[in-house]
Order: C-alpha cells, then structure tokens, then sequence
C-alpha cells in the first residue's frame, strides 16, 4: 500500500489506518472492544469456543458480536475467528460515514478499504516463498472491500492447517475472516488447496479466494489483478495478529 497509515494500538490489537476521521474512527475502535470485552466478561465461553454457540435471543448483543455470530455460523467455526475483521470493517464504516473520501483500516492482517484510486497490497507467504513478491492490485471497482488472511505457519493464532496463507475477498469482512481461517485449517497438503478453495467460494458473500502452499498457488472466483512487487521493506511490514488476551 502506497498510502501512508497511521498506527493505533489496543492491548494485543494492532491497527493501521487511513482516514480524515482520525478521532471517530478510533474512538468508535475502542468503544466497541470495551463492549465486546463487557460482553464476554459475562459470557466467558464465548471467546474460547471453537465452533459456532447459540445466544438466546432475549439477550441484547453488541454490533460486533451479531456479526461475529453469524459469521460463525456460516463457516462453522468459533466466533473469534472472525473478531479481527469484524472491527476493521466497522472501523471503516465510521471513517465512510464521517465522509473521509479514503479509508484502510487493517487489523493484524486482515483489511477493509474503500478508497477512489487503486491500492497496492502485498501478499507475505514468508521470506522463502517464491510467491514472496505477489501483490495485489486493487482498482476502485472493487472496493469497499475486507480482505482477510490466514496462515497455518506465521502469526499466533491458533490454526489446525499447514498452509502458508489463505486470503478471502468479500464485501463482508467478519465472513472473509472466518472463511479466511477455515480455509486455512482446512489446507494440510497441496491435495487439499483446490477442494479447500472450492468450498470457500461456495459459502454465499465470498467474492474469491486463494492459497499459497510452499511451491503451489492456488485461486477461485474474482481477485484482484497480480501483479510482481519488489519492496526492499517488505519484511517490515508485515501485519501479524497476537495471541488474544480475551480472558
């Protein structure tokens, strides 16, 4: 990415943000995490499952939760797998809102963008991949957009694959970060890439998907154009997402 982004930092969440609405934007980052921390200080249960959990209906959610929820149960997995690109996305709902004519808001790897000029984003499969310099070329058309990444062998969250990256393209961000995670722990050897990715551009409200498994590169349904990047300060930066301290 060209732009230049400004860094935010919450506990264990790393953001870089592009925005006119510098103050909203963060604020809004930091009322809704103390929402969903409130949420599941009362609910433990919630941050450490691994599959979908069912809410009753009686009890009022925050606006992070309901859509983590139903990312859940789309892809079946705990809700948390979708956590980071649930409040990137509504991040940059706040940035569109307030009338910023740019927005980028990444959270640990995971992204939503809605700008008027084209974006350049580099895809890290690690320092020995020979897809090391992919990139990603985002003309306006396809934004707004959350682009969220996986990986089995970077990065401290919790992944039963092998695979070096999955990236998903939706519109909804919560979603793309789930089936990004999915994907992810579903990919253990080059066998499983195309039936993997096959079964993520089912799931409806995802645009297109790929995977980088040591030599091999897979992709389904609409991506942005690759294109070759040579960036000598790739290394620095590369987003990872830490551990979670929901406890």
């Amino acid at each position: 990415m060209n732009r230049h982004l400004r860094e935010f930092h919450y506990k264990e969440a790393h953001f870089h943000i592009l925005t006119s609405a510098w103050e909203p934007v963060t604020e809004s980052i930091l009322a809704e995490r103390h929402r969903l921390e409130a949420f599941i200080s009362t609910y433990p249960f919630f941050a450490s499952a691994l599959e979908p959990v069912k809410i009753p209906s009686t009890i009022r959610l925050p606006e992070s939760v309901r859509r983590m929820v139903e990312a859940s149960f789309v892809t079946g997995l705990g809700p948390m797998a979708a956590v980071a690109g649930t409040l990137a996305q509504m991040a940059a709902e706040i940035s569109a809102g307030q009338g910023s004519p740019e927005t980028i808001v990444e959270n640990g790897g995971d992204l939503f963008l809605d700008c008027r000029e084209e974006v350049i984003l580099g895809l890290y499969p690690g320092r020995n991949s020979p897809f090391s310099h992919l990139a990603l070329r985002l003309l306006p058309d396809f934004m707004p957009l959350g682009i969220c990444t996986s990986s089995g062998r970077m990065g401290h969250s919790l992944s039963f694959g092998d695979c070096d990256i999955v990236t998903v393209f939706s519109k909804n961000a919560s979603l793309a970060d789930a089936a990004a995670t999915l994907g992810c722990n579903s990919i253990r050897s080059r066998d499983d890439m195309e039936p993997v990715l096959n079964r993520l551009l089912e799931i409806p409200g995802i645009e297109g998907a790929l995977a980088i498994r040591d030599r091999y590169f897979g992709a389904v349904g609409s991506i942005p154009e690759l294109i070759k990047t040579e960036d000598p300060e790739i290394t620095g930066k590369i987003s990872y997402d830490d551990a979670s301290d929901f406890q």
